[in-house]
């Protein structure tokens, strides 16, 4: 092996960031997209969070409903991302069968990136927008729907972006979906 080849290998190296590297400013092609359609939101800046517990603190100093995301696979291949609210128990043994899929898991990390263009931790419905393809199902949670406000990560988890309900509906819509609501307690 010469230096060359550790320089320049023959196939290309798959490289996405570290789940904490924010240098790229993801957010900004968040805000820019939000703006082109006129919609409505704020942001607060914050420490990272990783977990719903970690991002417990928030839920007193932001109103509005607080969202989990899951990037899912099935057995055949089906890539879900799931946006519920933040407290709702998601049983993923059973939830392919309402949603009439093969069993799902956690997808991985780097097929995150691949697909969304996003780290873990900071995956939500705003990562949509990099699915040119149409590649992922989305899932909203329905108790969603009895909240005015809704906050999701702009693609990195140490900020929160809030949107409301019609604006969030409308920046799905501009990703080429309808919103596909599932009422989690029916599993």
């Amino acid at each position: 092996m010469n230096i060359r080849t550790l320089l320049m290998p023959d196939k290309p190296q798959n490289i996405f960031p570290e789940a904490s590297d924010f240098s790229r400013c993801p957010e900004l092609e968040v805000f820019k997209c939000l703006d082109q359609q006129n919609i409505k939101y704020s942001t607060e800046t914050h420490l990272p969070t990783h977990t719903v517990a970690e991002s417990s603190i928030l839920k007193s100093e932001i109103s509005g409903g607080h969202t989990k995301n899951l990037f899912l696979k099935d057995k055949k291949g089906q890539l879900v991302l799931i946006s519920a609210w933040a407290h709702t128990e998601i049983r993923l043994n059973q939830l392919h069968k309402l949603i009439e899929s093969q069993r799902l898991s956690f997808a991985k990390p780097q097929l995150l990136w691949e697909t969304l263009k996003v780290t873990a931790g900071s995956v939500s419905a705003f990562a949509l927008m990099h699915d040119t393809q149409n590649r992922v199902r989305f899932l909203a949670d329905e108790k969603l729907l009895d909240f005015e406000m809704l906050n999701f990560h702009p693609l990195r988890n140490d900020m929160t972006t809030s949107i409301s309900q019609k604006g969030f509906a409308r920046f799905i819509e501009s990703t080429g979906r309808g919103l596909e609501w599932i009422d989690f307690n029916e599993i």
